[in-house]
C-alpha cells in the first residue's frame, strides 16, 4: 500500500513538473511570436514613414523644378520683351534719321531752287 502510495505520489509529481515545464514553454512561445509580431509591426511602420518621406521628397523636387522652369520662362519672355522694345526702338531711331535726312534734302532743294531764281 505505501509503495502504491509513492508511486502514485510520484506519477503526481511527475505530472505537475511536465505540466509546469509545459506551462513554461506556452508561455516562452507566446513571449517569442508577440515579439516576432512587434518586430514587424515596427518594420511595417518605419516602411510606411519611409515610403512617405520619400513621395514627399519627390514631390517637393517637382514643384522646386516647376517653380524653376515657370522662372525661367518668365526670364526668357522678359528677354524677348526687352529685345523687342530695342528693336523698335532702333527702327523709330532709323525712322526719325532718315526722315531728318529727307526733310535735309528739301531743305536744300528748296534752297538751290532759290538760288536759282
Amino acid at each position: 500500500m505505501a509503495d502504491e502510495e509513492s508511486a502514485w505520489t510520484r506519477n503526481a509529481s511527475r505530472a505537475e513538473v511536465e505540466e509546469e515545464i509545459e506551462e513554461e514553454e506556452e508561455k516562452e512561445e507566446k513571449e517569442e511570436k508577440e515579439e516576432k509580431e512587434e518586430k514587424e509591426e515596427k518594420e511595417e511602420k518605419e516602411e510606411k514613414e519611409e515610403k512617405k518621406e520619400k513621395e514627399e521628397n519627390e514631390e517637393k523636387e517637382e514643384e522646386e523644378e516647376e517653380e524653376e522652369e515657370k522662372e525661367e520662362k518668365e526670364e526668357e519672355e522678359e528677354e524677348e520683351e526687352e529685345e523687342e522694345e530695342e528693336e523698335e526702338e532702333k527702327e523709330e531711331e532709323e525712322k526719325e534719321e532718315k526722315e531728318e535726312k529727307e526733310k535735309e534734302e528739301e531743305e536744300k532743294e528748296e534752297e538751290k531752287e532759290e538760288e536759282e531764281i
